[in-house]
């Protein structure tokens, strides 16, 4: 059976029809696990996540991790019921009321205990070893951040040839793109890094989509980024900014066409990157 498979009868589904012996289930694997004196600070963002959120905190409560951790989460000021599902699972959680992923991982940096980030996204799924996997390779020397790999839930909309095309062809491209500038190949849902040096860099907020491949960029200095392609590290997520263009097929022409304009200076360093207007928060 596919290991996300039984999460998926909660995943896009209101809160408010969940079995409780589920959410008690979920509440006390979870408080079982948490540590008073984490290695590993597990960040759960999220904002209007009602439908997702609790999916995305049953596969964590599912985790097998050596190491000691900590599960917290931010409310980015959700409207719906993020934040009652922090509340009902005893989670410990913060409100971020200035709004984007930059402040609510800022946020949960803030407030984090450990040695180590994990960034979660609520409307991710992730495999029991997730976590053990990103900091296994944390601990090695001179590992400053790790990234790993993602994959899109399958539907009725989305065929499942055409996923793994999509996937396979993404995968390849991220990988050669990871030698020179492993920045561009970070994605913030599969993404996790040293506290300390992530502290002294500060997410940026003035940036509206980035800002992980951001502070990849800015961890250099500190040490290698190293990437995750084992199929146990590699979690599961809806459709996002792919699903936005609506058809496998015009998401991969429209990127496969920017990818090949681009294809050359992949295998090049980089040491700045200027800003475009559109990507800038407008200032009020």
């Amino acid at each position: 059976m596919t290991w996300y498979k039984k999460y998926l009868s909660v995943y896009n589904k209101p809160y408010d029809n969940t079995d409780t012996e589920l959410t008690e289930s979920v509440k006390n694997n979870i408080a079982a696990m948490q540590s008073a004196e984490p290695l590993v600070s597990v960040v759960v963002i999220g904002y209007n996540e009602e439908q997702h959120l609790l999916a995305n905190l049953w596969s964590l409560s599912d985790m097998k991790c050596k190491y000691p951790v900590e599960i917290i989460g931010v409310d980015n000021d959700s409207k719906d019921k993020t934040a009652q599902i922090f509340q009902d699972l005893n989670i410990p959680y913060y409100t971020e009321y200035q709004h984007s992923c930059g402040y609510a991982r800022r946020c949960g940096l803030e407030h984090a205990k450990g040695k180590y980030y994990i960034c979660i996204d609520s409307d991710t799924l992730y495999p029991e070893k997730y976590v053990e996997m990103m900091v296994n390779v944390l601990e090695k020397p001179s590992v400053v951040a790790v990234s790993s790999l993602w994959s899109y839930i399958p539907d009725k909309d989305h065929s499942w040839i055409g996923l793994k095309f999509y996937e396979f062809f993404r995968d390849v491209f991220l990988f050669l793109q990871s030698f020179k500038r492993p920045e561009l190949s970070v994605r913030g849902l599969v993404f996790a890094y040293n506290i300390e040096y992530g502290r002294k860099e500060r997410y940026r907020v003035e940036i509206i989509r980035g800002e992980d491949g951001s502070m990849a960029f800015d961890l250099k200095k500190y040490g290698k980024i190293k990437f995750i392609r084992n199929r146990k590290a590699r979690a599961v997520t809806g459709y996002g900014t792919v699903g936005a263009d609506g058809s496998f097929f015009n998401s991969f022409r429209k990127r496969a066409k920017m990818a090949f304009r681009n294809f050359f200076s992949i295998f090049t360093k980089k040491t700045e990157y200027k800003d475009e207007d559109s990507n800038l928060v407008k200032k009020p």
